[in-house]
C-alpha cells in the first residue's frame, strides 16, 4: 500500500507540475497583447520628429497642416495591416524613447538608428534603410573642410541624442560640438554663420542640396559610420514582441514588392513639391 501510495503521489505531482508548466506557457504567450490593445482602441499612435525630410516633415495641404514623408508612409502601411487608424505625435527627437516607454506612443518612426545603447531600452524591427553620415556646410566653404584637422576649433552642430552627435564628438576632435533638439534649427544656424558645419545623414544632406543648391554643400572630410549606427528601424517597447513581429511582416512585404523604394521616391517628390 505504501509503494502504491507513493506512486500515486508521483503521478499526481507530475500532473500538477505539467499543469503549472502549461499554465506558465499560456500566461506568457497571452501576456503580450500589444497588437490587440491597438486594435481594441482602433488607433496606432506613432511618435516622430518632423524635422527630417524626406523621412518626416510638415506640409500644409488644403489649408491643413500634415506630417508626411517616408516614415509616415510606412506607418500608414502598418496601421492598415492592423486595421486601425493612424495618429501621429510630433515631438523633439530626444524625447521619443521616453514617450515610448511611458506608453504615450505605440511605435517610433523617426529615421531612428538601432544603436547598441538604444537596444538596451527598446526593441527594434528589422532594418528598412541604411545610412552613412557627412558634414553639411555652406557652399562657400565646400573646399575648406577636407580633413579632420581642418575642423579644429570650428563650431559643428549635431542633433541631440543622435548617432550624428556621437560621430561628431568621437571623430571631429578639436571641434566645438553644438547640439540642439531640432535639426532644422541647426541647418538654419549654419546659414546664419553661427555654425561652420552640421553632421547629418547623407540622404538628408542630399535633399538640402536639392532644395537649396546655392546655399549648402557637402564637405570633403570623411566621416566613418560604424556598422551598429547604419540601420534605420522602427522602435517599440521591449515587451511588445507581437507588434514587432507584425511590423516586420509589413516591412518584408514592402521590400519584396519594391513598394518601399517607390515610397521613398514619393517622399522625395513631396519634399520637392512643398520645398522642404
Amino acid at each position: 500500500m505504501k509503494k502504491v501510495f507513493k506512486k500515486g503521489l508521483g503521478v499526481i505531482g507530475a500532473t500538477i507540475a505539467l499543469g503549472l508548466v502549461l499554465a506558465g506557457c499560456s500566461s506568457s504567450s497571452s501576456s503580450d497583447n500589444s497588437v490587440k490593445k491597438i486594435q481594441d482602441k482602433g488607433t496606432l499612435v506613432v511618435g516622430t520628429s518632423a524635422d527630417y525630410a524626406p523621412f518626416e516633415f510638415p506640409i500644409v495641404k488644403d489649408g491643413k497642416k500634415q506630417i508626411v514623408g517616408y516614415d509616415m508612409m510606412i506607418a500608414q502601411k502598418i496601421a492598415d495591416n492592423l486595421g486601425v487608424k493612424l495618429k501621429i505625435e510630433n515631438t523633439e527627437f530626444p524625447s521619443l524613447i521616453s514617450e515610448l516607454k511611458g506608453n504615450k506612443i505605440d511605435l517610433v518612426l523617426a529615421g531612428m538608428v538601432s544603436t547598441n545603447e538604444r537596444r538596451k531600452v527598446v526593441a527594434f524591427s528589422k532594418s528598412y534603410y541604411t545610412v552613412k553620415n557627412v558634414l553639411l556646410v555652406q557652399k562657400k566653404d565646400a573646399d575648406s573642410f577636407n580633413t579632420v584637422a581642418s575642423v579644429k576649433g570650428k563650431q559643428i552642430g549635431a542633433q541631440q541624442t543622435t548617432t550624428q552627435e556621437t560621430i561628431a564628438k568621437n571623430q571631429l576632435k578639436g571641434s566645438n560640438v553644438i547640439t540642439e533638439g531640432v535639426l532644422t534649427s541647426l541647418t538654419t544656424e549654419l546659414l546664419q554663420g553661427k555654425l561652420d558645419g552640421v553632421v547629418v545623414e547623407n540622404e538628408i544632406a542630399d535633399n538640402y542640396l536639392k532644395q537649396f543648391p546655392g546655399k549648402y554643400a557637402i564637405a570633403k572630410v570623411k566621416l566613418n559610420t560604424p556598422k551598429e549606427q547604419r540601420s534605420v528601424n522602427v522602435a517599440a517597447r521591449k515587451g511588445d514582441k507581437a507588434l514587432v513581429k507584425r511590423v516586420n511582416k509589413v516591412i518584408t512585404k514592402l521590400q519584396k514588392s519594391g513598394e518601399m523604394t517607390k515610397m521613398f521616391k514619393q517622399a522625395q517628390e513631396l519634399q520637392s513639391k512643398y520645398g522642404k
